[in-house]
């Protein structure tokens, strides 16, 4: 009889306790949904500040009047005055920019043509300069020609592709010069990004290309889309439990395709003054808009070839000649060593940010972990010392 009683007499102690664990979590919770609508509130007030920072400098206009994007669009000269008053209106179209060299003319064209089935816009990078040799073919007076010598994709990109001017297109593809097209349908690759929710996305490469990076852009012929890939050999392992890239949530740089939000994002992640982009590739999925083993993914169903020819700097052959007649200069070495040190600038600076911007969010709890570590070999040292 004694025991029950024992348990009767527990009963108001336990409902007091857990009022009391109540009473706490409803605190709690109503001070994170204040501190939440106060963040909020803060932030609203700073983008009204920016937005009346820059108002200012168009008060001189009616609002109305405002037309803050622009486009690659041509427009006539002239028109029949039948067709004045008719608008055209673009809609659905997607924006196709290569950096180009004469010699990769018979490529490009072949890329060009089938990308012209489709709804899309050519902007052409002339790296060499050389716009006059391309006037022979029928496209070419429908696409966009911007030239500076010696520049790379990522210069153009940065100064030619600012958000404001793409917003009218749904994708943009910025691809390289080499690749194979032979197996690739435009229109059917932007479908199935649509339907996968890729936000950004790149073709599979042929097994047989010529060169590959990071096995997880290679084509898996039984799929449409691949976001992973499982590798147990050398120094990068893929498993399940990866969460970041190259195993998911990458593309190369190569023929990597945006869309209209993760452009904006990855306009900005450019760097004006690192212009061979190396280390953005492992930083993309920053810009996924969520979930980056997700939005970001490799499809196999539309693939291309990639012939890996090398431009900026010469050939092989060139590179020979160049050093019987001056052993001191070799311009493809030297581009690698620019790059590997635009590389590590690019590192100091993406490490020196999270430091400094107390603010920000670890979306990923590859890089939750990845801080934690570093904060803790912080400490360490500042013990030891």
């Amino acid at each position: 009889m004694g025991k029950p009683s024992l348990k009767i007499k527990r009963l108001p102690f336990m409902a007091v306790a857990c009022t009391v664990m109540l009473f706490v979590l409803y605190r709690t919770f109503k001070y994170q949904y204040n501190q939440e609508e106060i963040d909020k509130k803060l932030s609203i007030w700073k983008e009204v500040e920016r937005y009346s920072a820059q108002a200012g400098k168009l008060k001189g206009l009616p609002r109305g009047i405002i037309h803050s994007t622009s486009d690659f669009e041509l427009r006539p000269l002239w028109l029949r005055g039948d067709k004045r008053s008719k608008v055209t209106v673009y809609s659905n179209r997607n924006l196709l920019a290569v950096p180009v060299g004469i010699k990769q003319k018979e490529n490009v064209d072949a890329m060009v043509q089938k990308f012209l089935t489709g709804n899309f816009t050519i902007i052409l990078f002339h790296y060499d300069a050389n716009v006059d040799g391309w006037w022979d073919l029928d496209w070419s007076s429908k696409a966009i020609h911007i030239a500076a010598r010696n520049q790379t994709k990522w210069w153009f990109a940065k100064r030619f592709l600012q958000p404001d001017i793409v917003a009218t297109y749904d994708y943009i593809f910025l691809w390289d010069e080499d690749l194979g097209v032979e197996h690739f349908n435009p229109s059917r690759y932007v479908e199935i990004v649509r339907e996968e929710g890729l936000e950004i996305s790149q073709p599979a490469l042929d097994p047989n290309s010529t060169e590959i990076h990071h096995r997880i852009t290679v084509r898996a012929r039984t799929k449409k889309v691949h976001r992973r890939v499982y590798e147990r050999r050398g120094r990068t392992r893929c498993s399940d439990e990866s969460d970041g890239p190259p195993c998911t949530g990458f593309v190369e740089g190569m023929a990597p395709v945006f869309s209209r939000a993760a452009w904006y994002c990855t306009w900005h992640l450019i760097q004006n003054d690192l212009v061979h982009g190396w280390g953005m590739d492992m930083k993309l999925g920053y810009c996924a808009q969520g979930e980056r083993s997700q939005n970001v993914g490799v499809v196999d169903r539309e693939f291309v070839v990639h012939k890996a020819i090398q431009t900026l700097g010469g050939s092989h052959h060139d590179t020979k000649k160049r050093r019987r007649r001056s052993p001191v200069f070799d311009q493809r070495t030297e581009i690698r060593r620019q790059s590997t040190w635009e590389f590590e600038i690019f590192k100091e600076r993406w490490n020196q940010a999270i430091a400094e911007d107390t603010n920000w969010v670890k979306p990923f709890m590859s890089d939750k972990r990845r801080i934690r570590r570093r904060r803790s070999r912080s400490r360490s040292r500042r013990l030891i010392s």
